[in-house]
């Protein structure tokens, strides 16, 4: 699959005096899981909507492969989206929802039954939407998403309502699909839900751009764990590097560094690691100052 990129170009929204998107441009390349991340309210939904024609930019234009989604010609086999968990007629069963909107794309039938047992919900798929909870309803919306094969998913807080096994189920499947040379584009206001399954990040907070680049940017100012069997031995290889490092229960924390680059470290001074993350908290906190509380802007 050869994937299409989706490229925001100066998009903006506004409602009355309020912006919601502020100049948003930024571009989501194939291959990749790309985080769209920001606080409630920051603008990422509105931004999603206008990506897929559902609400008029003020000004800016959003686009798949150069195209906006209304001059797409096979529009479930190029995007498949996932904004509302909530959007399922409650009396009718996941299998019907799912054909009916086969049906209306000349989807084969038989491609109803391979999203539901990917997505996990092939034993359930008879059962009445309204009975079922909030990580089904995710689970369906993303069966609905991969219906037609897309090249492009566009997912609107997918792990919202996950248990934990759900969770480690989509961030498997969300690296899989991007594996397959898909465009894979996912909304979260929590950094923690999506920092173990994407590859990029674009953070928006009151409408605009705060980072696009990869986690490994944004973890340049943050602390990362490390430890070694060989402790002496780590600690002199940092301090040869220039690196201080601080003990603590979890092992040693360093900061100006990545942790890629402290594996390489490591690896050059043939010091065995027995741990190296970066200091998750610290990421996180970098994350919060990025975002501020992003009030006052619409979702």
């Amino acid at each position: 699959m050869t994937g299409t990129t989706i490229e925001f170009r100066s998009v903006s929204k506004h409602f009355g005096a309020v912006k919601a998107v502020d100049d948003l441009s930024f571009t989501v390349q194939p291959g990749v899981v790309t985080g769209f991340l920001g606080p409630n309210g920051a603008g990422k939904t509105t931004s999603l909507r206008m990506l897929l024609g559902l609400v008029r930019p003020t000004s800016g234009s959003a686009t798949f492969g150069g195209a906006p989604y209304h001059r797409l010609e096979h529009p479930l086999a190029t995007v498949g989206t996932a904004l509302e968990a909530s959007s399922f007629s409650p009396g009718r069963s996941a299998r019907n929802h799912l054909r009916v909107y086969a049906a209306a794309a000349g989807i084969p039938r038989a491609r109803v039954q391979r999203v539901l047992e990917l997505t996990g919900i092939a034993e359930v798929a008879d059962r009445r939407v309204g009975g079922y909870s909030l990580g089904m309803r995710q689970r369906l919306g993303l069966a609905f998403a991969l219906l037609g094969d897309p090249e492009v998913l566009v997912l609107d807080e997918p792990i919202n309502g996950l248990d934990p096994e759900g969770i480690r189920w989509i961030r498997t499947l969300l690296q899989q699909l991007a594996q397959e040379g898909r465009t894979v584009l996912v909304s979260s206001h929590l950094l923690s839900e999506v920092q173990q399954s994407v590859d990029r990040v674009v953070i928006i907070s009151h409408g605009r751009i705060v980072h696009e680049g990869s986690l490994d940017d944004l973890e340049g100012g943050t602390a990362v764990l490390v430890d070694s069997p060989d402790r002496v031995g780590l600690i002199a290889a940092l301090a040869a590097a220039g690196y201080a490092a601080t003990r603590t229960d979890a092992g040693l924390c360093v900061t100006g560094a990545t942790a890629a680059q402290l594996g390489a470290l490591a690896l050059d001074a043939r010091v065995p690691l027995s741990l190296l993350r970066p200091d998750r908290a610290g990421l996180e906190d970098v994350f919060l100052e990025l975002v501020g509380t992003g009030e006052g802007v619409q979702a």
